[in-house]
């Protein structure tokens, strides 16, 4: 069996049912626009290839590609582009204007901005089922006033649905890594319930509210918004970053844009 790669934070699933049900939760349709991140031995891809017959996938370490063609060539048509995700562009996959559906089991050493890479390329993207550490997933999905709250929650939630699926143990896994992880469906909005009028200034508010998150709302952002905005909204400018909504931040951005 081929070795798993630290440098590349490679953990293979190797449990039939934990598959079994990321298959069933990530739903593949026949003539989807299927994209797997990261196939590494093939747990997932084999187990696809035989419901829709066709599939690209994005990989890192050239040493496996040749055991993955070989492995999935009597099963369907797999195509593999070899490099790194966190650079990839999604783009040129699309065919006949179809949003891509992505899967995959995410390095955790890459996960986050990995995430933040893909909300950039949402208008191509249907929908994403990943694995990855329980704590990560978590942090997605958490509401505000919650100690998981920051700025992945915040800037995940703007732009999809999240839907926190069911726990994986490290035994599905070789080698066997020293967290959990959690299956997740990400699903871009198709009409945000918030619309930011400057995506790049909304961003950089709560990355900046973030950034310093024991401070006070109004010393994190002192040098943004004046107590005179934040009284206009309604929000105590002494509030930390974790008790500010999505809609707070938006709100907050687009009276900056007036």
């Amino acid at each position: 069996m081929t070795q798993a790669r630290k440098r590349f934070g490679q953990n293979f699933l190797h449990d039939g049912q934990v598959i079994a049900d990321i298959i069933a939760s990530f739903a593949p349709r026949e003539n989807d626009e299927c994209i797997e991140i990261g196939p590494g031995l093939g747990a997932l891809t084999i187990p696809l290839l035989k419901k829709i017959k066709y599939l690209q996938a994005v990989e890192i370490d050239r040493d496996l590609i040749p055991l993955l063609l070989q492995s999935s060539k009597n099963i369907g048509h797999l195509i593999i582009h070899q490099g790194d995700v966190l650079s990839f562009d999604f783009h040129p996959l699309v065919k006949n204007n179809k949003k891509l559906r992505i899967i995959g089991n995410l390095p955790y050493n890459i996960s986050t901005p990995l995430i933040f890479h893909l909300l950039t390329q949402l208008d191509i993207i249907e929908d994403m089922v990943f694995m990855l550490q329980q704590e990560v997933v978590d942090r997605m999905a958490a509401p505000p006033n919650n100690k998981q709250y920051g700025r992945l929650s915040v800037m995940v939630q703007y732009h999809c649905q999240v839907e926190s699926l069911f726990v994986i143990p490290p035994s599905a896994f070789t080698p066997q890594p020293k967290v959990y992880s959690k299956l997740v469906h990400l699903i871009p909005h198709l009409q945000k319930p918030f619309i930011a009028k400057d995506e790049k200034l909304f961003a950089d508010i709560v990355r900046e509210a973030f950034g310093q998150r024991r401070k006070t709302i109004r010393n994190s952002l002192k040098d943004l918004v004046s107590d005179d905005i934040f009284k206009q909204l309604n929000i105590s400018p002494l509030s930390r970053a974790e008790n500010l909504s999505v809609a707070d931040y938006v709100n907050l951005s687009n009276q900056l844009t007036l």
